[in-house]
């Protein structure tokens, strides 16, 4: 299984009867998982609908899903209002009219406000089944375009992690091997201060100097984070190995990574060695940001 990035975009779109739609779905990353929709007048149940199937689809990020609706312009459907028609026709009938009165014609009755009205059902594309069939279908296949967007974009992403993490490893190797770390080289830097300090009109007891390297060796060791930094690098290819939503996990790793090339840092009794340090709180604030786009 592979990893899947928070960050994806789908569309999916379709022409049901009159009606022209388009669903469009992005999502970004996020602590937990929010989805936000925009549907037409009409249409909200349907909006809830989608949103209740991308929350189980999904276990982390920020969505906004949007529907758009137009309808092809036609002429706007009638019918007659055959009560009123009706209640005329019968006011009418049996009235006497004077000699210069007409009697009332159907296209006079018709002109009558109220006998002849637009037909409101007609335009309510929340009363539309077939509208409604045609959205849902639609939503299915936009979440599992937005799915395969995602992991597309974890592949990518799972090779960056994997290129930091080898990173990484290579400069805790470095940090194993430098000879900065050896008691005698220590003893020759110590030394070195100790004329410089005295102009060489002093010297310490090299019994002592080499006991006083020792014991700052001692503290200065970084033995311990070198072997938690090798820990997290084996944990956080596990995870990417394993796949799924490991984002949290990979995400709790990297700042472990920062806790401990801090205290190297700290450690560092040699320009080499901090020069090391340094590259690794580098890459590994690269690795931290880089997870944070991990479902």
């Amino acid at each position: 299984m592979s990893i899947a990035s928070m960050t994806g975009f789908a569309r999916e779109a379709g022409v049901t009867g009159a009606y022209q739609w388009a669903w469009e779905l992005k999502t970004v990353n996020g602590r937990g998982l929010e989805v936000r929709v925009r549907t037409p007048s009409g249409l909200d149940a349907m909006g809830e609908e989608a949103r209740g199937q991308i929350l189980k689809a999904l276990t982390r990020g920020q969505g906004q899903l949007n529907l758009s609706l137009s309808k092809a312009s036609s002429a706007p459907k009638l019918r007659v209002n055959q009560d009123v028609l009706q209640s005329l026709l019968s006011a009418l009938t049996g009235l006497s009219l004077p000699e210069n009165v007409k009697p009332a014609s159907l296209d006079g009755l018709l002109a009558v406000r109220g006998v002849v009205e637009l037909d409101d059902d007609a335009d309510d594309p929340g009363q539309n089944e077939e509208l409604a069939a045609a959205l849902r279908a639609g939503v299915g296949t936009l979440i599992e375009a937005l799915k395969a967007a995602r992991l597309k974009e974890g592949q990518a992403l799972s090779a960056v992690l994997r290129q930091q993490l080898d990173l990484i490893s290579r400069l805790v190797d470095e940090a194993e091997t430098s000879p900065a770390r050896q008691p005698e080289a220590i003893r020759a830097r110590l030394e070195a201060q100790i004329a410089e300090l005295f102009e060489g009109k002093h010297a310490l007891d090299p019994a002592r100097l080499h006991q006083e390297a020792v014991l700052i060796a001692a503290r200065a060791d970084i033995r311990e984070e070198l072997d938690r930094l090798r820990a997290h690098v084996d944990a956080a290819r596990g995870l990417l190995q394993e796949g799924g939503p490991v984002g949290r996990r990979l995400d709790f790793l990297a700042q472990e990574f920062g806790r401990e090339a801090n205290t190297l840092c700290a450690k560092a009794n040699d320009v080499s060695l901090s020069r090391i340090g340094l590259e690794l709180k580098a890459v590994i604030e690269q690795f931290r940001e880089q997870v944070q786009n991990v479902e």
